[in-house]
């Protein structure tokens, strides 16, 4: 893990940077996420902070979406955590901020998570075993446009006809029926076929209005540029969108002197390591806004990833830190960190 760093309450490894503060305030230090994992309020009086009634989950959340869509990158990747009905009254306002909803999946607890006295002909309704982790992606933008509108409008400011998108791709004609279609089967270029579009365009489009697919209206985009623009997502084969895993006990559970749970919800590392190998490279940025336990910060510093986190209650935070410094002391091996050009190399 390497040297450890606690100052004016800042706890640093050579991977993680752990926050005890608002999240807000915190923003602009942090290097851009590949991926955020959002587990904050749940309108449910659940810790100090929380909403008392999920009507005022969209209030809680809209300044920490504005700025995580501010600070972004175009492919960073938002995992949100909350109940259903909290990530349903969340939805209009991750959406009108510039982020697209590609699924929702569902946490089972199963049945060993019903309280054992649940009287529900008094609650009246089903005993609640799940909570939901909605995915989303950014949905940037060219300018003013979106990256579908932009891909076709290029394509058509060349002078060039749509059928000519196939010659450049050498296919029959999945490059006009699909990369530059304006009905719901428009289909994001793959980097090969983007980087021929690209090229083709330049080459044979109306040189009076070149160059073509430019982010500064002198170079052509690059393949990496363009892949720079596209969400990372890679799971195994098998994977659903339903998790089945019992509510964490155990040895992983951190406990506070008396052995009572340190925090009500803290999240298994083994539902949280998916969620950041799918979705970032080795050395990707992940922030994590609500601590808590700092769990999504323990396992991206486990997989080799830089993590950025907040806590606001102090003594959550003290504990969440003595698990990186308890990892620190069971760990033998080093992992250096370099930064150059404000990218991160991970050397092991």
């Amino acid at each position: 893990m390497g040297m450890l760093m606690y100052r004016n309450n800042v706890f640093k490894t050579n991977f993680t940077s752990l926050h005890c503060g608002d999240a807000l305030e915190l923003y602009e230090e942090w290097d851009a996420p590949d991926i955020i994992i959002s587990d904050g309020a749940y309108g449910v009086s659940g810790f100090d902070g929380d909403t008392h009634t999920p009507s005022n989950i969209p209030d809680w959340y809209e300044p920490h979406i504005k700025e995580w869509t501010r600070l972004s990158k175009p492919n960073t990747t938002l995992w949100f955590w909350n109940t259903e009905i909290g990530w349903a009254l969340a939805h209009p306002v991750i959406e009108k901020n510039g982020w697209r909803y590609v699924g929702c999946n569902t946490w089972n607890k199963g049945s060993g998570h019903i309280a054992g006295n649940i009287n529900t002909s008094t609650i009246k309704r089903f005993p609640p075993v799940t909570e939901v982790c909605a995915h989303y992606v950014r949905e940037p933008q060219i300018g003013t446009m979106t990256i579908k509108k932009w891909i076709i409008s290029e394509w058509k400011r060349s002078g060039l006809p749509l059928y000519k998108a196939n010659e450049a791709c050498g296919v029959k004609n999945a490059a006009s029926r699909k990369y530059l279609t304006s009905d719901h089967l428009w289909y994001r270029p793959p980097p090969d076929a983007f980087e021929k579009m690209v090229r083709y365009a330049n080459q044979h489009g109306d040189q009076n209005n070149a160059p073509y697919y430019s982010l500064d209206g002198i170079n052509p985009m690059t393949r990496a540029e363009w892949i720079n623009y596209q969400p990372r997502f890679a799971c195994p084969y098998g994977t659903t969108n339903v998790w089945e895993l019992p509510p964490l006990r155990g040895k992983e559970r951190v406990k506070t002197e008396t052995n009572k749970a340190a925090h009500p919800n803290q999240k298994p590392l083994v539902l949280l390591s998916p969620l950041i190998e799918t979705t970032t490279e080795s050395g990707g940025v992940v922030w994590e806004p609500f601590g808590g336990m700092f769990s999504a910060a323990l396992a991206a510093e486990s997989l080799g990833r830089l993590a950025f986190a907040a806590e606001i209650n102090p003594d959550h935070f003290k504990y969440a830190t003595q698990r990186f410094t308890s990892r620190a002391a069971n760990n033998k091996k080093t992992i250096d960190i370099e930064r150059q050009d404000g990218y991160a190399y991970v050397s092991q």
